[in-house]
């Protein structure tokens, strides 16, 4: 993810305070210098970050930590606390009528993310719509047309119009019925005038209840200028932060939504129309610091889960929890798994799991794990409906002839019973489980988010 090596300095930085009780002053100055160049080297404004890092190294050095907290989980919360009053709150979005739209530069991804949002919106139970007004990049009317057919939302445009402004009017008219009206505007490849002049027509047309700056997480410092500039022109109310599944800095995006005075709405991730999420900022800066986001989890588990349930009725999870494990169980619990996003993105909100363990693992790890799934898959669907239902009947002679059906070697096929097998182990164990253990198990898992170093004294601290 994105951000994903500020978050590893960063982490770096406090660990380098494991096993101190207390911190003097050159302790607060070195990892104060640490942060400077974790942040300054992910493309976050110079001046912000000497302001934040003023405010650290001034609360490190003058607030005492609660009893029994370790210098480093001190200055962990004061981190966490100091990049959240950064980020400051999620755009406020209600779940309403209404119509954004959508601004920025060409390649940024907005027509993928006018989509995005208007699936994010039909999930929430609203009826939306998209308006494609972009009459200068080829392919643009296309595209829309295709992402909004596979998040199967309305969509309004017209290939044969060459007036944005019209198309904007026409197609307020044309999807009247629609709860929310999302309008994806044309980009440049630089603030020109006449993508000024235009956005601002088509602003006076639509009168959007909410303008929103879509921005590519690699846009650097010149994110400063642009989100200045769109500012001025039609006030910009909240930014979506896009391709955060890719290896760029990210700090310039952060960076431009201080320089609006506004708020980030949304963030998106991946090609699919469902790689998108409601921005939380104690969420987003807790998995930064490796320290999960059991929220934002569980909505992915619960929405997977749904989505599962709905393609194949007679499946239900529930019962699947009170009594046997199948193999037709776990192909299904894989699926749900594939719906919940890349696998980096699911660990990161796992408590423990991600940030410093994520770290340690070689680089093609998750890429092994991806395809040794996709190899279950291939396997599952070799096998009958008897096997799936009872792995225990699959002896060496069903082994050998699932192998050949599906291309896949004998051994593989035994991990995957073996895997099974844990499974089920796993889910007795939950069975077994009343509401008093499940509350410490979920408590110990917040406490290893810490990575070790022992959440326990950080109290109140939302995520934590």
């Amino acid at each position: 993810m994105v951000l994903d090596n500020l978050g590893s300095s960063l982490r770096g930085s406090l660990d380098k305070l494991r096993g101190k009780s207390r911190l003097d002053e050159d302790d607060v100055q070195e990892i104060v210098k640490e942060i400077q160049r974790s942040l300054l080297s992910a493309d976050v404004d110079v001046s912000l970050v000497m302001d934040l890092s003023d405010s650290i190294k001034t609360r490190a050095l003058e607030e005492e930590p609660p009893g029994g907290t370790s210098a480093r989980d001190h200055v962990l919360k004061i981190v966490y606390e100091e990049l959240v009053g950064l980020i400051g709150e999620s755009t406020d979005i209600p779940l309403e009528s209404q119509t954004i739209m959508l601004a920025g530069l060409q390649g940024s991804g907005k027509t993928t993310t006018s989509a995005k949002m208007a699936w994010w919106f039909s999930k929430k139970g609203l009826r939306p719509a998209v308006i494609q007004t972009d009459t200068f990049r080829p392919g643009a009317y296309d595209q829309a047309k295709q992402m909004c057919e596979r998040a199967e939302v309305d969509f309004y445009g017209d290939p044969d119009c060459d007036d944005p402004v019209q198309i904007a009017r026409d197609g307020l008219e044309a999807t009247e019925d629609a709860e929310v009206h999302i309008v994806d505007t044309a980009g440049r490849h630089a603030l020109e005038d006449d993508l000024i002049a235009e956005i601002e027509e088509i602003e006076s047309v639509v009168q959007p209840d909410l303008n929103m700056l879509v921005l590519d997480a690699a846009i650097g410092q010149g994110a400063k200028e642009q989100a200045q500039q769109f500012d001025e022109s039609i006030g910009i109310g909240g930014v979506v932060i896009t391709k955060l599944d890719g290896t760029a800095k990210g700090g310039g995006a952060l960076t431009a939504v201080n320089e609006t005075d506004s708020s980030i709405g949304f963030l998106g991730m991946g090609e699919t129309v469902q790689d998108i999420e409601r921005f939380e900022p104690n969420g987003f800066i807790s998995r930064l610091l490796g320290m999960g986001d059991l929220k934002q989890l569980s909505e992915r588990v619960e929405r997977a889960m749904s989505e599962t349930q709905a393609e194949d009725e007679d499946w239900d999870p529930e019962e699947m929890m009170q009594g046997s494990f199948t193999l037709k169980d776990m192909q299904k619990q894989m699926e749900a798994m594939n719906k919940m996003g890349p696998l980096d993105q699911v660990l990161d909100m796992i408590p423990g799991f991600g940030g410093g363990i994520k770290d340690q693992l070689p680089d093609d790890a998750m890429d092994v794990t991806k395809d040794r799934m996709r190899s279950f898959e291939v396997i599952m669907d070799s096998m009958t409906e008897e096997e799936l239902e009872n792995p225990r009947k699959v002896g060496a002679s069903r082994v050998k002839r699932i192998s050949q059906g599906s291309g896949q070697d004998e051994e593989t096929i035994q991990e995957l019973l073996e895997q099974h097998r844990m499974m089920e182990q796993t889910i007795k164990q939950f069975q077994s489980m009343g509401d008093g253990d499940m509350q410490r198990m979920m408590k110990k898992l917040q406490k290893q988010g810490g990575g070790g170093g022992g959440m326990g004294g950080l109290g109140g601290m939302g995520p934590f």
